[in-house]
Protein backbone atom coordinates (compact mmCIF):
# COMPACT_ATOMS: atom_id res chain seq x y z
CA UNK A 1 0.00 0.00 0.00
CA UNK A 2 2.19 2.88 -1.14
CA UNK A 3 1.71 6.41 0.02
CA UNK A 4 0.72 9.03 -2.54
CA UNK A 5 3.18 10.89 -4.75
CA UNK A 6 6.82 9.94 -4.20
CA UNK A 7 6.10 7.75 -1.21
CA UNK A 8 7.54 4.25 -1.22
CA UNK A 9 6.84 2.63 2.17
CA UNK A 10 5.42 -0.75 3.06
CA UNK A 11 2.50 -0.87 5.47
CA UNK A 12 2.62 -4.62 6.09
CA UNK A 13 2.73 -5.62 9.75
CA UNK A 14 4.27 -9.00 10.45
CA UNK A 15 1.98 -11.30 12.43
CA UNK A 16 3.43 -13.50 15.13
CA UNK A 17 3.74 -13.99 18.83
CA UNK A 18 5.64 -11.59 21.07
CA UNK A 19 8.81 -12.76 22.76
CA UNK A 20 10.05 -12.05 26.24
CA UNK A 21 12.81 -9.53 26.83
CA UNK A 22 15.41 -12.22 27.42
CA UNK A 23 14.30 -14.38 24.46
CA UNK A 24 15.86 -14.47 21.02
CA UNK A 25 13.49 -12.77 18.58
CA UNK A 26 11.75 -15.16 16.14
CA UNK A 27 12.54 -15.08 12.43
CA UNK A 28 10.43 -12.67 10.40
CA UNK A 29 9.81 -11.89 6.78
CA UNK A 30 10.67 -8.53 5.32
CA UNK A 31 9.46 -6.10 2.68
CA UNK A 32 12.23 -4.30 0.85
CA UNK A 33 11.52 -1.22 -1.13
CA UNK A 34 13.14 -0.44 -4.45
CA UNK A 35 12.97 3.30 -3.88
CA UNK A 36 16.59 4.12 -3.00
CA UNK A 37 15.90 7.83 -2.53
CA UNK A 38 13.68 7.19 0.49
CA UNK A 39 15.17 4.02 1.96
CA UNK A 40 17.52 6.17 4.05
CA UNK A 41 14.71 7.67 6.08
CA UNK A 42 12.88 4.74 7.64
CA UNK A 43 15.27 1.81 8.02
CA UNK A 44 13.05 0.03 10.52
CA UNK A 45 10.24 -0.11 7.97
CA UNK A 46 12.13 -2.85 6.18
CA UNK A 47 11.73 -5.10 9.22
CA UNK A 48 8.49 -4.59 11.09
CA UNK A 49 8.58 -5.64 14.72
CA UNK A 50 5.10 -6.12 16.19
CA UNK A 51 3.96 -3.84 18.97
CA UNK A 52 2.77 -6.04 21.81
CA UNK A 53 -0.76 -6.16 23.19
CA UNK A 54 -0.32 -6.50 26.93
CA UNK A 55 -3.36 -8.69 27.54
CA UNK A 56 -3.18 -11.17 24.63
CA UNK A 57 0.29 -10.72 23.09
CA UNK A 58 -1.26 -10.10 19.66
CA UNK A 59 0.55 -7.70 17.31
CA UNK A 60 -0.95 -4.36 16.36
CA UNK A 61 -2.73 -4.39 13.01
CA UNK A 62 -3.76 -0.89 12.01
CA UNK A 63 -3.78 1.12 8.81
CA UNK A 64 -5.25 4.55 8.04
CA UNK A 65 -5.45 6.41 4.75
CA UNK A 66 -5.41 9.84 6.42
CA UNK A 67 -4.14 10.60 9.92
CA UNK A 68 -4.37 13.78 11.96
CA UNK A 69 -1.33 13.87 14.24
CA UNK A 70 -2.26 16.36 16.94
CA UNK A 71 0.65 17.74 18.94
CA UNK A 72 0.29 19.25 22.40
CA UNK A 73 1.53 22.69 21.36
CA UNK A 74 0.01 25.98 22.44
CA UNK A 75 -0.16 26.90 18.75
CA UNK A 76 -3.39 24.90 18.60
CA UNK A 77 -5.29 27.31 20.85
CA UNK A 78 -7.64 29.57 18.92
CA UNK A 79 -7.13 27.78 15.61
CA UNK A 80 -10.58 26.21 15.47
CA UNK A 81 -9.23 23.10 13.74
CA UNK A 82 -11.22 20.60 15.79
CA UNK A 83 -13.80 19.62 13.18
CA UNK A 84 -11.10 19.36 10.52
CA UNK A 85 -9.05 17.09 12.78
CA UNK A 86 -12.02 14.84 13.55
CA UNK A 87 -12.71 14.32 9.84
CA UNK A 88 -9.45 12.37 9.46
CA UNK A 89 -9.82 8.61 9.35
CA UNK A 90 -7.49 8.28 12.34
CA UNK A 91 -6.60 10.86 14.99
CA UNK A 92 -3.31 10.44 16.85
CA UNK A 93 -2.53 12.18 20.15
CA UNK A 94 0.27 12.08 22.69
CA UNK A 95 0.59 11.52 26.43
CA UNK A 96 -2.16 13.15 28.53
CA UNK A 97 -3.28 15.80 26.01
CA UNK A 98 -7.02 16.32 26.68
CA UNK A 99 -9.93 16.77 24.30
CA UNK A 100 -12.52 17.76 26.92
CA UNK A 101 -12.54 20.87 29.16
CA UNK A 102 -13.38 23.17 26.25
CA UNK A 103 -10.48 22.16 24.00
CA UNK A 104 -12.49 20.23 21.41
CA UNK A 105 -13.05 23.25 19.14
CA UNK A 106 -9.29 23.56 18.63
CA UNK A 107 -8.04 19.97 18.94
CA UNK A 108 -11.05 17.79 18.11
CA UNK A 109 -12.81 15.11 20.13
CA UNK A 110 -11.81 11.79 18.56
CA UNK A 111 -8.75 9.72 19.43
CA UNK A 112 -7.83 6.62 17.42
CA UNK A 113 -4.30 6.19 18.76
CA UNK A 114 -2.56 7.68 21.79
CA UNK A 115 1.21 7.29 22.18
CA UNK A 116 2.26 7.62 25.82
CA UNK A 117 5.68 7.94 27.46
CA UNK A 118 6.47 5.99 30.60
CA UNK A 119 6.94 9.32 32.39
CA UNK A 120 3.37 10.38 31.55
CA UNK A 121 1.66 7.26 32.82
CA UNK A 122 0.66 8.68 36.21
CA UNK A 123 -0.83 11.79 34.60
CA UNK A 124 -2.82 9.60 32.24
CA UNK A 125 -4.11 7.54 35.16
CA UNK A 126 -5.16 10.69 37.01
CA UNK A 127 -7.27 11.61 33.97
CA UNK A 128 -8.39 8.03 33.35
CA UNK A 129 -12.13 8.83 33.19
CA UNK A 130 -11.46 11.05 30.17
CA UNK A 131 -8.40 9.49 28.54
CA UNK A 132 -8.91 5.78 29.23
CA UNK A 133 -12.40 5.62 27.76
CA UNK A 134 -12.91 2.24 26.11
CA UNK A 135 -16.04 3.46 24.31
CA UNK A 136 -13.83 5.44 21.88
CA UNK A 137 -12.08 2.24 20.78
CA UNK A 138 -8.74 4.01 21.18
CA UNK A 139 -5.45 2.14 20.80
CA UNK A 140 -2.83 2.99 23.45
CA UNK A 141 0.88 2.52 22.78
CA UNK A 142 3.23 2.96 25.75
CA UNK A 143 6.97 3.33 25.36
CA UNK A 144 9.77 3.34 27.91
CA UNK A 145 13.31 2.14 28.66
CA UNK A 146 13.75 -1.62 28.78
CA UNK A 147 14.16 -1.81 32.56
CA UNK A 148 10.71 -0.21 33.00
CA UNK A 149 9.07 -2.46 30.40
CA UNK A 150 10.59 -5.85 31.29
CA UNK A 151 8.05 -8.66 31.71
CA UNK A 152 9.69 -10.71 34.45
CA UNK A 153 7.85 -8.96 37.27
CA UNK A 154 10.51 -6.26 37.69
CA UNK A 155 9.28 -3.80 35.05
CA UNK A 156 7.50 -1.01 36.92
CA UNK A 157 5.58 0.40 33.95
CA UNK A 158 4.78 -3.00 32.49
CA UNK A 159 3.43 -4.19 35.84
CA UNK A 160 1.20 -1.12 36.06
CA UNK A 161 -0.05 -1.73 32.54
CA UNK A 162 -0.92 -5.32 33.39
CA UNK A 163 -2.87 -4.11 36.41
CA UNK A 164 -4.60 -1.41 34.36
CA UNK A 165 -5.56 -3.98 31.76
CA UNK A 166 -7.10 -6.18 34.45
CA UNK A 167 -9.18 -3.29 35.78
CA UNK A 168 -10.08 -2.02 32.29
CA UNK A 169 -10.00 -5.19 30.16
CA UNK A 170 -11.59 -3.57 27.09
CA UNK A 171 -8.68 -1.18 26.59
CA UNK A 172 -6.35 -1.91 23.69
CA UNK A 173 -3.01 -1.49 25.43
CA UNK A 174 0.28 -2.05 23.60
CA UNK A 175 3.94 -1.60 24.36
CA UNK A 176 6.90 -1.16 22.02
CA UNK A 177 9.29 -4.12 22.03
CA UNK A 178 12.88 -3.49 23.02
CA UNK A 179 13.99 -4.59 19.56
CA UNK A 180 11.92 -1.85 17.98
CA UNK A 181 13.19 0.68 20.53
CA UNK A 182 16.70 -0.08 19.26
CA UNK A 183 15.50 0.61 15.73
CA UNK A 184 14.17 4.01 16.80
CA UNK A 185 17.63 4.79 18.20
CA UNK A 186 19.31 3.66 14.99
CA UNK A 187 16.95 5.78 12.92
CA UNK A 188 17.84 8.86 14.99
CA UNK A 189 21.55 8.19 14.49
CA UNK A 190 21.18 7.71 10.73
CA UNK A 191 19.15 10.89 10.34
CA UNK A 192 21.24 13.18 12.55
CA UNK A 193 24.71 11.65 12.74
CA UNK A 194 24.38 11.70 16.53
CA UNK A 195 24.30 8.75 18.87
CA UNK A 196 21.39 9.27 21.25
CA UNK A 197 23.12 7.79 24.28
CA UNK A 198 26.51 9.43 23.77
CA UNK A 199 24.84 12.83 23.36
CA UNK A 200 22.78 12.34 26.56
CA UNK A 201 19.54 12.50 24.61
CA UNK A 202 16.12 10.95 25.07
CA UNK A 203 13.95 10.55 22.01
CA UNK A 204 10.73 12.49 22.51
CA UNK A 205 7.21 11.08 22.36
CA UNK A 206 6.86 13.18 19.20
CA UNK A 207 9.68 11.18 17.58
CA UNK A 208 8.01 7.87 18.38
CA UNK A 209 4.61 9.18 17.29
CA UNK A 210 5.78 10.52 13.94
CA UNK A 211 7.67 7.36 13.03
CA UNK A 212 4.78 5.14 14.11
CA UNK A 213 2.45 7.31 12.02
CA UNK A 214 4.69 6.75 8.99
CA UNK A 215 4.08 3.03 9.37
CA UNK A 216 0.33 3.33 9.91
CA UNK A 217 -0.78 6.21 7.67
CA UNK A 218 -0.78 6.98 3.96
CA UNK A 219 -1.05 10.73 4.58
CA UNK A 220 -0.15 12.55 7.81
CA UNK A 221 -1.59 15.96 8.65
CA UNK A 222 0.38 17.36 11.60
CA UNK A 223 -1.29 20.03 13.74
CA UNK A 224 0.61 22.44 15.99
CA UNK A 225 4.20 21.65 14.99
CA UNK A 226 6.39 24.63 14.14
CA UNK A 227 9.32 24.79 11.75
CA UNK A 228 12.47 24.34 13.84
CA UNK A 229 13.93 27.69 12.70
CA UNK A 230 11.06 29.60 14.35
CA UNK A 231 12.63 29.13 17.78
CA UNK A 232 16.18 30.07 16.75
CA UNK A 233 17.30 33.69 16.62
CA UNK A 234 17.37 35.71 14.42
CA UNK A 235 14.39 33.81 13.00
CA UNK A 236 12.21 34.35 16.09
CA UNK A 237 11.47 37.98 15.32
CA UNK A 238 9.15 39.45 14.31
CA UNK A 239 6.92 36.52 13.37
CA UNK A 240 7.35 34.58 16.61
CA UNK A 241 4.93 34.98 19.46
CA UNK A 242 5.16 33.22 22.78
CA UNK A 243 2.95 30.15 23.19
CA UNK A 244 2.84 27.60 26.01
CA UNK A 245 4.62 24.30 25.54
CA UNK A 246 1.30 22.52 26.18
CA UNK A 247 -2.05 23.94 25.08
CA UNK A 248 -3.64 22.59 28.26
CA UNK A 249 -1.08 24.31 30.53
CA UNK A 250 -1.49 28.00 29.60
CA UNK A 251 0.74 29.09 32.50
CA UNK A 252 3.37 26.50 31.75
CA UNK A 253 6.77 27.05 30.13
CA UNK A 254 7.18 28.82 26.80
CA UNK A 255 7.47 26.39 23.91
CA UNK A 256 10.58 27.90 22.32
CA UNK A 257 12.28 28.28 25.69
CA UNK A 258 11.66 24.58 26.34
CA UNK A 259 12.95 23.58 22.90
CA UNK A 260 16.13 25.64 23.17
CA UNK A 261 16.84 24.51 26.74
CA UNK A 262 16.63 20.85 25.75
CA UNK A 263 18.47 21.30 22.46
CA UNK A 264 21.46 22.95 24.13
CA UNK A 265 21.51 20.88 27.32
CA UNK A 266 24.60 18.77 27.86
CA UNK A 267 24.30 17.57 31.47
CA UNK A 268 21.64 15.03 32.20
CA UNK A 269 19.27 13.69 29.58
CA UNK A 270 17.43 15.98 27.19
CA UNK A 271 15.08 15.81 24.23
CA UNK A 272 16.51 17.25 21.01
CA UNK A 273 13.25 18.85 19.92
CA UNK A 274 14.74 21.16 17.30
CA UNK A 275 16.90 18.43 15.78
CA UNK A 276 13.88 16.12 15.58
CA UNK A 277 11.79 18.76 13.84
CA UNK A 278 14.52 19.28 11.25
CA UNK A 279 14.29 15.57 10.49
CA UNK A 280 10.48 15.73 10.23
CA UNK A 281 10.75 18.62 7.77
CA UNK A 282 13.21 16.57 5.75
CA UNK A 283 10.85 13.58 5.69
CA UNK A 284 8.03 15.83 4.50
CA UNK A 285 9.97 16.43 1.29
CA UNK A 286 9.53 12.77 0.40
CA UNK A 287 6.59 11.41 2.36
CA UNK A 288 2.98 12.63 2.38
CA UNK A 289 3.37 14.79 5.51
CA UNK A 290 1.71 18.21 5.83
CA UNK A 291 1.87 20.82 8.62
CA UNK A 292 -1.02 22.95 9.88
CA UNK A 293 -1.63 25.43 12.70
CA UNK A 294 0.75 26.97 11.87
CA UNK A 295 0.60 26.14 8.16
CA UNK A 296 4.01 25.68 6.56
CA UNK A 297 5.93 23.56 4.09
CA UNK A 298 9.60 22.52 4.23
CA UNK A 299 11.89 25.22 2.79
CA UNK A 300 13.60 24.34 -0.49
CA UNK A 301 16.94 22.62 -0.29
CA UNK A 302 20.07 24.72 -0.87
CA UNK A 303 21.40 24.21 -4.38
CA UNK A 304 24.54 22.44 -3.14
CA UNK A 305 22.78 19.95 -0.83
CA UNK A 306 21.04 16.69 -1.61
CA UNK A 307 17.89 15.39 0.01
CA UNK A 308 19.59 12.59 1.89
CA UNK A 309 21.95 15.02 3.63
CA UNK A 310 19.61 17.95 4.07
CA UNK A 311 19.59 17.80 7.84
CA UNK A 312 22.21 15.15 8.63
CA UNK A 313 24.85 16.54 10.94
CA UNK A 314 28.37 15.23 11.37
CA UNK A 315 28.86 13.21 14.55
CA UNK A 316 29.71 15.45 17.47
CA UNK A 317 31.33 14.78 20.79
CA UNK A 318 29.49 16.17 23.80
Amino acid sequence: MPLQGLVCISLIFIAGSVWKVQDTPPPFTHAKYMCSSVAHFIPFSVYFIPVSLVSTNQPLKMHCHTCALVTSSGHLIGGGRGEEIDRAECVIRMNDAPTARGYARDVGRRTSLRVIAHSSMQRVLRSRHELLNASQDTVFIFWGPSNYMRRDGKGLVYNNLRLMNQVLPKLKVYIISWQKMLQFDELFKKETGKDRRISNSWLSTGWFTMTIALELCDRINVYGMVLSLVCLRPHREPQHHSVPYHYYEPRGPDECAMYISHERGRRGSHHRFITEKRVFANWARTFDIHFYQPDWSPPPLPANRTLDRAFTAAPQKT
